[in-house]
């Protein structure tokens, strides 16, 4: 696997880099041509939380996941965690619908039982498409308690996902 790391208002020391690459690395059993995977680590301070961000990119799919904790090591052992429950979760889903996933996941790993995937569609909701702006779109997202809203912009006519980031901010993804 080939590695992208960078820090934000944290220097990334030969030790933490080592640490991050030999994590990372332990993914590798996942991927059927790992030299072909790239993998973006970015490590970056706010407040006294060390936060890690890392996104491994494959011919095919996307995965990413971020974590933080009081301590950087700490935060990397939780995302590679994270990634790789990601991964087992969704065997059978990638096996079903991501072609020759032999080429891009090593999808010959076992799973126990109690690690199967049990989730499923349990609602289905229809809604009423009305345009709106975005200040609209806020107001009608926090009436109802909810962390996303979608609507259709009045300006552009595409279908817009307002959602409300862990920052607290928001944000806005368009269709086009």
């Amino acid at each position: 696997m080939k590695f992208n790391i960078h820090g934000r208002k944290v220097t990334i020391t030969p030790a933490i880099k080592d640490y991050i690459t030999e994590k990372v690395g332990k993914l590798d059993k996942y991927f059927g041509d790992p030299d072909n995977i790239t993998a973006n680590v970015n490590a970056k301070v706010k407040g006294d939380e060390q936060i890690i961000e890392v996104t491994i990119f494959t011919p095919k799919l996307i995965l990413r996941g971020e974590e933080s904790s009081k301590d950087l090591y700490s935060s990397i052992d939780l995302v590679i965690d994270k990634l790789e429950r990601q991964i087992r979760k969704n065997k059978t889903r990638l096996k079903k619908h991501v072609k020759n996933t032999e080429k891009v996941f090593n999808i010959d790993f076992e799973i126990p039982k109690e690690e199967e995937d049990k989730n499923k569609v349990v609602k289905r909701k229809t809604i009423e498409n009305k345009p709106m702006s975005e200040e609209e779109a806020i107001l009608q997202m926090n009436l109802l308690g909810h962390s996303f809203f979608v609507y259709e912009d009045i300006d552009s006519k595409n279908i817009c996902i307002l959602y409300r980031r862990n920052d607290g901010d928001y944000g806005i993804i368009e269709t086009k």
